[in-house]
């Protein structure tokens, strides 16, 4: 009896785990001249998770795309988590998606057209969930299997979060608990029991559509998700964006329980370490817990909304978002992030 195809066999890495490293990134982008448009509101400067442009009569059109290789074997599972991942783009920005076009690269002769075919279908499902087509999309034949989606969104102008906005005093908001990244290796690796299995999925394929009523909240200053370059890599975006600090309560971070097991024993992605050495020079760790330093830097997929809330507007983020922990706030000095116990 032949053994089962594992996706995650085909990748080096996982997930949005896979990015380039933060620092490589810059110097991939360094120097480049992308041109200027007088409708483009949003593009490369402030690592933002879209690009935005304004269309006649005041509507802005939100553009994206994001793909990555397997972070879990089953094709439906692959095919449900990246189309959740790309989607949640357009709500970070507060927006609404409107359609979807899938990107897929697919290892012809070594995996079977079939598991493509449910990759897609999962994918669909998706953005029917989300209410949107899955319209279109491109495809090639490559050596590692990768799949995601180019979404198209809209927002109005008033509505529109981007990582600019935090204000000294605004409190940091995360909506999803970390560890997403850290289970994913523990898969890979055969370690993962069952529960913790169905943990990461559950986490994973959430739609992050509570954005789009956030961007209606004023007091929402600024918005992001959390997803490869981990927490610390985030909410440095918002601090660089904003010229501004923060500090963040380790314990008051959410993180899976399970996560928190496989991260004492040291099971963990490789670009964790390539996280934090992007962040170290700007970051403060002054905790005992041995986990933190895993945890805090783990590249998450489709991971939670990281906002920035002035504290008048905590009762109404609440309401829409009840599970959201809030794990910090900013302050005026450009100094980096200091986490505490």
């Amino acid at each position: 009896m032949s053994e089962p195809i594992r996706l995650t066999s085909f990748s080096k890495g996982s997930g949005c785990g896979c990015k380039i490293h933060p620092e490589a990134l810059e110097e991939i982008l360094h120097g480049v001249d992308f041109g200027s448009h007088p409708e483009l509101l949003v593009g490369n400067e402030y690592r933002d998770d879209a690009s935005v442009m304004e269309f006649p009569g005041g509507q802005l059109l939100i553009q994206t795309s994001d793909f990555f290789t397997p972070m879990v074997d089953d094709p439906d599972a692959f095919g449900r988590i990246a189309a959740a991942n790309a989607i949640s783009d357009v709500y970070a920005m507060g927006g609404k998606p409107l359609m979807a076009n899938a990107l897929l690269g697919w290892p012809e002769g070594h995996l079977p057209a079939s598991m493509a075919r449910e990759v897609l279908q999962a994918a669909a499902q998706v953005c029917m969930d989300a209410g949107i087509p899955l319209a279109g999309g491109h495809s090639i034949s490559i050596s590692e299997p990768i799949f995601g989606l180019s979404v198209t969104g809209c927002v109005s102008r008033e509505h529109l979060k981007t990582n600019r906005g935090a204000r000294p005093g605004d409190l940091i908001g995360l909506s999803k608990p970390l560890g997403s990244g850290i289970l994913a290796a523990a898969l890979k690796r055969g370690k993962l029991n069952p529960e913790a299995y169905a943990e990461l999925l559950q986490l994973c394929t959430v739609l992050n559509s509570a954005g789009t009523k956030l961007g209606g909240l004023t007091g929402v200053h600024a918005m992001t998700d959390v997803t490869g370059f981990g927490l610390l890599g985030h909410l440095m975006e918002l601090c660089r964006a904003a010229a501004l600090g923060a500090t963040v309560n380790w314990a008051d971070v959410p993180v899976l329980n399970a996560a928190r097991t496989y991260a004492a024993a040291m099971v963990m992605p490789d670009n964790t370490f390539r996280n934090w050495n992007a962040l170290e020079r700007d970051v403060v760790l002054e905790v005992s817990d041995t986990g933190a330093f895993a945890v805090l830097n783990d590249p998450q997929t489709n991971g939670g909304l990281l906002l920035a809330v002035v504290p008048e507007a905590r009762a109404q983020v609440e309401q829409i978002l009840p599970g959201i922990s809030w794990i910090g706030a900013f302050h005026a000095e450009a100094s980096g992030i200091r986490v505490v116990s």
